[in-house]
């Protein structure tokens, strides 16, 4: 471990799967096709959301934020798990690890808000269609939007600042494929009973209220849903809030398995612990940003519309 003189840390190591060689090359070939098809899907959604004027509504204006999202939010990490891959212990320098860290927490905590907004969103065109253009104008989503992002940011800013100011004088080993902030905060060598605190009012703020917005949210819809007498009018009107509840679903599932599952009481031994608590994060930080575009595609006949419309364009275009 590198030290300066004034014994402050100057860099951490990433295990990662270090200590199962045999599996490495097979991840990396996974991870690597995972982050392409999340470039391409997500890409594509939003060039074909910018494209079609259709699109260009309050529904789809949140979807292209969260394609965006998702986009920058694996690659603040996606290259540095590849990296550790190829590498049998990834060194990390504490500033740029501290960069990491803050970038991904402020994506994350920004979805999770964001996903609370697009709750809204779709509880308002379900149980107030008529006044829907009115209450969902320009002057609402635009900041909606914005204060995910301004929320995300600050609240990473917080829990950043209050990470760095920690003494690392005995180990820097992370058994994880990124500097992940819980990874981070247990390798401290000091109190950090004021972390615990802002990392619990973090949560509150960007997982358990958005959580609950959508929770009440969907009860609403799903009352008034009920209340449409045709059959053919409940399909259609959840159908324009199916897309958005699988991927809260998908991603607040993992989110709940990973900080809030009680530890494991088997023999696993503590190691291989770290390493399956890695693995399910990267699930979460890979996995869902990949399915995001393919649940918001197959399940929209707009998107699927305006994708054809802007492939036969291009054809037509291609063959002058």
């Amino acid at each position: 471990m590198e030290k300066t003189n004034d014994s402050m840390l100057t860099e951490f190591v990433l295990v990662g799967l270090s200590d199962h060689p045999n599996l490495q090359t097979a991840f990396f070939v996974l991870v690597l096709w995972m982050y392409l098809m999340i470039l391409l899907g997500n890409g594509v959604l939003i060039s074909v959301i910018i494209y079609d004027s259709h699109l260009h509504t309050p529904m789809y204006f949140f979807l292209c934020n969260l394609s965006f999202l998702d986009i920058c939010y694996t690659s603040s990490s996606v290259p540095l798990i590849l990296d550790s891959f190829l590498t049998v212990r990834k060194r990390v320098s504490f500033s740029g690890c501290m960069v990491q860290m803050f970038l991904s927490f402020a994506m994350g905590a920004t979805e999770c808000v964001l996903l609370g907004m697009m709750a809204l969103d779709r509880y308002v065109a379900i149980c107030y269609p008529l006044r829907y253009p009115v209450i969902m104008s320009k002057a609402a989503y635009v900041p909606m939007a914005a204060g995910s992002w301004v929320t995300g940011l600050v609240d990473s800013v917080v829990q950043a600042s209050l990470a760095m100011q920690l003494p690392f004088c005995a180990n820097n080993v992370i058994s994880h494929f990124v500097c992940e902030i819980l990874a981070i905060l247990k390798l401290a060598c000091a109190d950090i009973s004021i972390n615990i605190i802002s990392m619990a009012g973090s949560n509150l703020v960007v997982l358990i209220i958005p959580f609950l917005v959508i929770s009440i949210s969907y009860i609403f819809i799903i009352v008034t849903i009920l209340r449409i007498p045709s059959a053919e009018g409940k399909r259609k009107a959840f159908s324009t809030c199916s897309a958005h509840l699988t991927v809260v679903i998908i991603f607040y599932g993992t989110i709940f398995f990973m900080y809030a599952k009680p530890k494991s009481k088997t023999s696993i031994g503590p190691e291989n612990q770290d390493i399956i608590e890695a693995l399910i994060s990267l699930f979460y930080g890979v996995m869902t940003p990949m399915l995001n575009p393919l649940i918001y595609s197959l399940r929209n006949k707009e998107v699927k519309a305006a994708v054809k419309n802007m492939l036969c364009r291009k054809s037509f275009y291609d063959g002058i």
